[in-house]
């Protein structure tokens, strides 16, 4: 057997011999892409928001200001996140183009404003990747940080740190599901995830794709990254909980029979509040790009409904504008 995976522990579920995979199989039919694809483009999907995309950001967008020096979070858009803790500060999945995509002329295309550009960012210490889809690794963020921040620290899952290196990256930690890796007061924790990675036709699960829990003596903050719903969340919580803040997503969740598998829908992301232990969240990946069929604001009325049956839950779970921060504590 030809083994092309460097990192190949046959004793752990997610590996094979070829890259990684999911401990919890989901195998979609051949042709269920194309399926999806023309079944939205009969039914003309996505819609626009309720109101129409400009009172949508009027309504749901800021510009961040990081102003200050408390310890805080800040939404800056789908799984874009900035976390200031103890003085420092750590940048998760950030994609600041006007696409998700390799072209600048095709792909999935920003519908709201960037909250803030890489020039507008405190400076950075860390940056946490999930993943290497294209709406969480950004090639051109990714070099405009190094070229700001030419000492950035990566934290990444296995497979990546090549990718980065080539960006210009001098300092890269890959880390497998359950390991962790301290840096002064922090110590980040790479927790599994139910999704998958792909950047060509030819590397298809060839890096891995996790959530990350970052503590300190002050804080337990979960970023679950890109998942789908999984029975490992409630062992996250077992393990690495209670967190005093999580970041949940809530988005590209329809039609459900195709993308149930790698994103998670409101009513999943509530139990998951729960199941993590949590004692407030903020959804994430929302609001930005349009990858499924629902519009950009059906996710933050499904969380509205979902959270309707969970009063425990409700106050606790809070959507924040893009841009916008929460104290973290």
């Amino acid at each position: 057997m030809a083994v092309k995976n460097r990192y190949y522990d046959p004793s752990k579920a997610h590996h094979t011999p070829e890259g990684f995979t999911n401990p919890e199989p989901h195998h979609r039919g051949e042709g269920d892409f194309k399926r999806w694809q023309r079944e939205r483009k009969a039914q003309q999907l996505p819609k626009p928001p309720r109101m129409g995309y400009q009172r949508f950001i009027a309504e749901w967008w800021q510009k961040a200001d990081f102003n200050g020096s408390d310890d805080r979070l800040w939404f800056l858009g789908h799984a874009c996140l900035l976390l200031r803790i103890a003085g420092k500060t750590v940048l998760t999945d950030p994609a600041l183009s006007e696409r998700a995509s390799p072209l600048k002329f095709y792909g999935p295309k920003r519908k709201t404003p960037v909250a803030a550009n890489v020039a507008d960012l405190p400076p950075i210490d860390y940056v946490v990747l999930s993943h290497n889809h294209y709406d969480h690794l950004d090639k051109t963020t990714i070099k405009k940080l190094l070229r700001r921040f030419p000492q950035l620290k990566f934290i990444v899952p296995l497979g990546m740190k090549t990718w980065l290196v080539r960006q210009g990256a001098r300092f890269v930690e890959e880390l497998d599901w359950w390991q962790e890796h301290t840096a002064g007061d922090l110590t980040f924790h790479a927790v599994p995830a139910r999704h998958w990675s792909m950047r060509t036709p030819w590397d298809r699960n060839r890096s891995l794709w996790c959530g990350w829990v970052v503590t300190n003596p002050a804080l337990r903050f979960y970023f679950s990254g890109d998942s789908g719903y999984s029975r490992q969340f409630k062992e996250i919580g077992q393990r690495l909980g209670p967190f005093d803040l999580a970041a949940i997503p809530i988005g590209a969740y329809a039609p459900r029979w195709f993308m149930s598998a790698q994103h998670m829908d409101p009513q999943q992301a509530v139990m998951v509040f729960s199941e993590l232990k949590c004692r407030k969240a903020v959804p994430i990946h929302w609001g930005v790009f349009e990858l499924a069929d629902e519009s950009l604001d059906e996710p933050l009325h499904e969380l509205a409904l979902a959270k309707e049956a969970h009063a425990d839950v409700a106050p606790r779970f809070l959507p924040l504008k893009i841009g916008q921060s929460i104290l973290a504590d």
